[in-house]
């Protein structure tokens, strides 16, 4: 069977690839390299993000003749590579607009892959802001979401981080149209598979594929200090709730500096994030989130302590409680640090959780036994 995935957060579709050619498949990626991660690809589609010229103008606030570039570049990248992205069984998008181009282009590059691909199935997968989840959480259903510093005032309304834009007409056209064309919706966790529930178009969820053969797990030593790695987006800093982590390590750190080390790092490659937070015993993720993402789920594959989200809907989900997989990260510095003073003051319980986590994700997250949810989803 031949697949091709168009789009990548991370390693999502990557390693859904991976598993799906462990079954026999044919399968291709097809994206930009995910910013700054630059994550493997099997077509990459550069969206101009180091042109001299596009740096500019994203420099000067011209970012709508930056789009309108970086549109004309995608588009002839997409003519070029014709036969490639051609006469596939199966195409799935890793998210309502896939390409960082206007919505028209958006449109065109899905009926041109509608058209190169004729007999094809089309399917979304929900694992990123689009208009599902941001609607839901923009009118508060979500006890708190990624909308939640900007409802407080810390992140104003044109940052794109937050996601507001898939609330514009325009994006709830494309969101419109590209539910006309598909065969169904899947989500990748619980931040988005709630928003979904009751569409008739959701298919349910498969969780985060995690290829666990490429994430060594480390059984954590704690004879000396603690090490405690806070991994910062810097256009996310807000929106993944950094800035309570940053107040907590500060609490935690005047209490008890002769026994942990904090380090700190902003806007790392993927391969240069994954090592240096291999020597750390608790790794600070997120905290506007129901669920785990993908950075999560593969530090918990290696042994971390994480704190992310671990909502009760998610207890629930996986009949789990709370603080034996990963620990649940409010937005309260004052709730983090605590959770951190009781790992600190417990040591057993870290070296306890980090064989659970990976368990946890071996259990609910391999990637072949993941693949194997997107061929039945597909029916095939």
């Amino acid at each position: 069977m031949k697949i091709l995935l168009v789009g990548e957060y991370n390693r999502t579709h990557y390693n859904i690839k991976k598993g799906l050619q462990t079954l026999g498949h044919d399968v291709k990626v097809v994206s930009n390299t995910d910013g700054f991660k630059k994550v493997e690809v099997d077509l990459v589609i550069s969206e101009g993000s180091n042109n001299r010229l596009l740096k500019l103008l994203y420099h000067f606030k011209l970012g709508f003749i930056h789009k309108y570039i970086s549109s004309f570049l995608v588009k002839k990248q997409f003519r070029r590579h014709k036969e490639f992205l051609s006469g596939h069984d199966i195409v799935q998008f890793v998210n309502e607009a896939p390409f960082n181009v206007t919505l028209k282009s958006q449109i065109k590059l899905i009926d041109w892959l509608r058209k190169w691909n004729l007999s094809a199935k089309f399917f979304l997968l929900s694992c990123g802001l689009d208009y599902p989840s941001i609607s839901y959480a923009y009118d508060k259903k979500f006890r708190y979401s990624i909308l939640t510093p900007y409802f407080e005032g810390r992140i104003p309304k044109g940052h794109h981080a937050i996601g507001l834009r898939y609330l514009n007409n325009n994006y709830k056209q494309l969101h419109t149209y590209l539910y006309s064309i598909i065969s169904g919706v899947i989500a990748t966790d619980l931040d988005y598979h709630i928003p979904l529930i009751g569409h008739p178009k959701y298919m349910g969820m498969i969780p985060h594929a995690i290829d666990l053969s490429s994430l060594k797990f480390k059984l954590p030593s704690v004879k000396e200090k603690i090490i405690i790695f806070h991994g910062i987006n810097n256009d996310n800093y807000f929106k993944k709730g950094n800035d309570h982590f940053d107040k907590a390590l500060k609490i935690i750190e005047s209490k008890y500096s002769n026994k942990i080390e904090i380090e700190t790092v902003r806007n790392l490659p993927y391969i240069e994030y994954i090592s240096r937070f291999d020597r750390s015993h608790i790794l600070l993720d997120q905290v506007y989130a129901y669920d785990q993402g993908f950075n999560a789920l593969e530090a918990m594959a290696m042994g971390k302590i994480v704190f992310t989200g671990a909502e009760i809907e998610w207890l629930d989900y996986y009949n789990v409680e709370e603080d034996t997989i990963c620990i649940n990260a409010l937005p309260d510095a004052k709730e983090i640090a605590k959770k951190l003073e009781w790992l600190i003051l417990n040591p057993n319980k870290i070296v306890e959780i980090s064989e659970q986590a990976r368990e946890f994700v071996a259990l609910h997250h391999d990637h072949i036994k993941c693949s194997m949810s997107y061929l039945k989803k597909w029916k095939i």
